[in-house]
């Protein structure tokens, strides 16, 4: 069998116009969910750094924007992690049956 053809008939199953929207839709998701959150961080920073600037508390050192910052980066760790989590499960599963499809 050609590669070019096995490749067409992998395009056109069901299953992988499946994974791929599903794939697509996912990380469009977690693109915008960490995005969106760290775009608005940055022009605060820019346009209302009195806001960021605001501290903890009357007695604490650190000022809101420490915290937020971190927590922009572990989101960033976690949504990874749920990636990897979803790729290895449910995208892994559907491509193995894509395979087993296109190849009987």
């Amino acid at each position: 069998m050609n590669h070019a053809t096995e490749s067409a008939r992998i395009r056109n199953h069901p299953r992988y116009k499946e994974l791929v929207s599903r794939q697509r839709r996912f990380v469009a998701g977690l693109t915008a969910a960490t995005l969106v959150p760290y775009f608005t961080f940055i022009l605060v920073a820019a346009f209302a750094p009195h806001l960021l600037a605001t501290k903890l508390s009357a007695t604490s050192i650190i000022n809101i924007g420490w915290p937020l910052g971190l927590v922009f980066i572990v989101g960033a760790w976690l949504f990874t992690g749920l990636y990897i989590l979803r790729a290895n499960g449910e995208f892994d599963a559907l491509t193995a049956q894509i395979r087993e499809g296109a190849i009987v």
